[in-house]
């Protein structure tokens, strides 16, 4: 990929125009981290651009951005610009073309604001970003104030940035973020998301959640979870304090390295419902947060769809949060039953929520550990295996179709699945003796 931008810029030169590298590659570059993809700023118009790769894609063309399809590889070229006002608080209202220096001072942060020659191995740096990065530093490019309300979704990329690569956000570009962090709902919801996301998946996603509460942010997107400071729980079973240090330290008790966003969703959202729920029980003078599980998994779902989460990440955290209480029996549970909840698809993120839970609290694991032994035990086939009989074996036998054929069915499954019945043929004998 880099060798195809590469082309692309001396292809660009050639012609007279000025290229380079712009961005979070030149960012990363400088940091030793191989680029995901290779932005291009340029001189050159975007009809200069389109004469040289005719057929490219012009959507972004008033703002200066053409789309380029290079050798199976998808590049960015942006003419160097400078952006006016944007008075809905995401988009410029127009751009006027302009040189490399001007450009570099309507970008975001000082270490994005870089250019790279890679034909000269020179780093064009207008802003002072080699400075705040040595120093591990997110600035605002001039007036902090000024390029927030350029792109509001910068508040939430200065904190992403500060997540992921554990850098310190300067004390005014900070200042102006708390400002306007009630600003960051004139936003589109998917773009908020997508900013989350690399938050939540980030080996350091404590950091950006103790940032979004400071800043003012996690109240304007999750006032839910600003609800959980203060809800107390009872101290024999929660030590650590409120709901919302509980959740806060089963964030930082997860893996650093984690693929599910779901797992990630139903830690922060697994007590959303504890404040609505919360009622003291004069008989035993300790608190209780009954029905939690059940109402924390519809408000999870709600918090999910405000923010255009695509179905199955919606289903599958909504369903560990509904789930997360069942672990307290498992010990207590039938064969069968604990098996049907061992064979959902979510259950993997489900153990892993009860985990944490359990060293987020009392540190009891006891069943977690069971759970392990009983995933050793059950390991030699498959948990939910192929019935033993079906309908037609039933209807064969006499039976009507209805709700009691299903109800029998259900019935030799989880014989089957206790290994009370083991063949075809004992399931059709037991059938017969039921019909006696």
């Amino acid at each position: 990929m880099k060798k195809r931008a590469q082309d692309i810029i001396a292809h660009l030169k050639k012609h007279g125009h000025q290229a380079y590298f712009a961005g979070g590659c030149v960012r990363d570059h400088l940091r030793g981290v191989a680029p995901k993809d290779f932005d291009i700023a340029t001189s050159a118009h975007p009809a200069e651009i389109l004469k040289l790769y005719p057929g490219a894609n012009t959507v972004g063309a008033h703002f200066g951005v053409i789309l380029i399809r290079h050798h199976g590889w998808d590049f960015e070229i942006a003419t160097f610009r400078a952006d006016s006002e944007a008075s809905d608080g995401r988009r410029p209202d127009h751009v006027t073309f302009t040189d490399a220096k001007e450009d570099a001072q309507r970008r975001d942060f000082t270490i994005n604001g870089m250019f790279f020659d890679p034909e000269k191995q020179q780093v064009i740096d207008y802003v002072g970003g080699q400075k705040d990065l040595a120093k591990g530093l997110i600035r605002a490019i001039g007036d902090p104030e000024k390029r927030f309300e350029e792109d509001y979704l910068r508040l939430m990329r200065a904190i992403r940035f500060a997540t992921v690569l554990d850098f310190e956000i300067e004390k005014n570009t900070w200042q102006a973020l708390q400002l306007h962090a009630p600003e960051i709902n004139q936003i589109s919801p998917e773009r908020i998301r997508d900013e989350l996301d690399r938050i939540w998946l980030s080996p350091r996603r404590v950091k950006g959640f103790d940032l979004l509460v400071e800043s003012g942010l996690m109240q304007a997107i999750f006032p839910e979870i600003i609800t959980l400071q203060g809800c107390e729980q009872p101290p024999q079973f929660h030590p650590e304090g409120d709901v919302f240090t509980h959740t806060r330290l089963m964030l930082s008790l997860l893996p650093d390295e984690i693929d599910s966003l779901p797992l990630v969703l139903s830690v922060l959202f697994h007590d959303i419902a504890k404040p609505a729920t919360q009622t003291f029980d004069q008989a035993d003078q300790r608190i209780r947060f009954n029905g939690h599980d059940s109402l924390g998994a519809q408000m999870t779902a709600d918090i999910l769809r405000r923010l255009r989460y695509k179905n199955e990440v919606i289903e599958d955290a909504s369903l560990a949060v509904k789930h997360h209480m069942s672990f307290i029996n498992v010990q207590d549970m039938r064969t069968a039953k604990l098996k049907r909840m061992m064979a959902r698809p979510t259950f993997p993120d489900e153990l892993e929520l009860h985990r944490v839970d359990c060293l987020g609290s009392n540190g009891m694991l006891d069943n977690y550990h069971f759970i392990q032994q009983k995933e050793q035990e059950f390991a030699a086939e498959p948990l939910i295996p192929p019935p033993l009989i079906n309908g037609k074996d039933l209807i064969a036998l006499g039976w009507k179709p209805g709700p009691a054929m299903g109800e029998i069915l259900l019935k030799i499954q989880d014989l089957q699945l206790e290994s009370t019945l083991t063949t075809h043929d004992e399931a059709i004998e037991w059938v017969k003796n039921k019909l006696i």
